[in-house]
C-alpha cells in the first residue's frame, strides 16, 4: 500500500493564519488568554488542541471551535492510520 502523506498539524493552520495577519504566537496567547508555552507548542506541532483552546481559537477567527476540533481529529486519525493502519486491517476483521 503507498504510504499516505504526512497529515497537517492544525498548529500549521494557525502559523498561516497568524502570519497574514502580521502577528506573534506571543500576541496570539495574549488575545486567547492562555500561556505562550501552549501557543508555541502547538505552532511546533508539539502539543494539540484542546476543547478549551478551540473555543478560544473559534471565537478569535470566528469560525467555531469545531473547526479547530475537527482539525486536530483528523490529524490525530491520520497519524494512526499511517502508523498502525495495515496492522489493524490484517488483525481487525469486519463483524459478521
Amino acid at each position: 500500500m503507498t504510504p499516505m502523506p504526512m497529515p497537517v498539524h492544525p498548529g500549521r493552520i494557525i502559523k498561516r493564519e497568524i502570519e497574514a495577519r502580521g502577528i506573534s504566537g506571543h500576541k496570539l496567547s495574549l488575545e486567547l488568554g492562555i500561556p505562550p508555552d501552549r501557543i508555541s507548542k502547538i505552532l511546533n506541532a508539539k502539543r494539540g488542541i484542546s476543547a478549551d483552546t478551540a473555543l478560544r481559537l473559534g471565537r478569535y477567527f470566528a469560525t467555531g471551535p469545531e473547526f479547530w476540533m475537527n482539525l486536530q481529529t483528523t490529524y490525530d486519525l491520520d497519524m494512526v492510520e499511517n502508523q498502525l493502519g495495515e496492522e489493524i486491517r490484517r488483525r481487525v476483521h469486519v463483524a459478521a
